[in-house]
């Protein structure tokens, strides 16, 4: 017997995107458009399937993780990205210690796992940290 989906002849169903990969696609057509773009923009950059209520709640997720600013225009809004890819990173890392109850076990198996070089870049960045005037 041959079942549909698992190499039979039926019908395929699109690819499944993996986690966060629909927020990845979303924050990068924000960075390629240059400007302040509505949400019907987005949906047409990142593709037609897509529900445009769909691009609503990951541009509002988005607006959640502080990772895009929005300003009203008209009766709708308009989306910029906050940051940059190397921000979002960070927004993510500190997303994920703050969820953490041992906040130092955490650290230190993040900076245990750290290659040689990139020890070295924290410990210069945070040298560099050290020595900026406290505002």
């Amino acid at each position: 017997m041959v079942r549909a989906g698992r190499g039979g002849s039926g019908p395929s169903r699109p690819r499944r995107r993996g986690q966060g990969e629909l927020e990845a696609q979303v924050f990068a057509a924000l960075r390629e458009a240059g400007g302040p773009v509505n949400a019907a923009w987005v949906q047409e950059r990142v593709g037609a399937d897509l529900a445009y209520t769909t691009v609503m709640t990951i541009l509002t997720r988005l607006l959640a993780k502080k990772a895009v600013t929005r300003r009203r225009e008209g009766r709708s809004f308009v989306w910029m990205p906050a940051a940059d890819e190397a921000g979002l990173a960070a927004l993510r890392m500190r997303k994920v210690l703050d969820g953490e109850a041992d906040r130092e076990a955490v650290l230190a198996s993040f900076v245990t796992g750290l290659s040689v070089d990139d020890e070295r870049l924290l410990r210069e960045l945070l040298s560099q940290a050290d020595d900026e005037p406290e505002d």
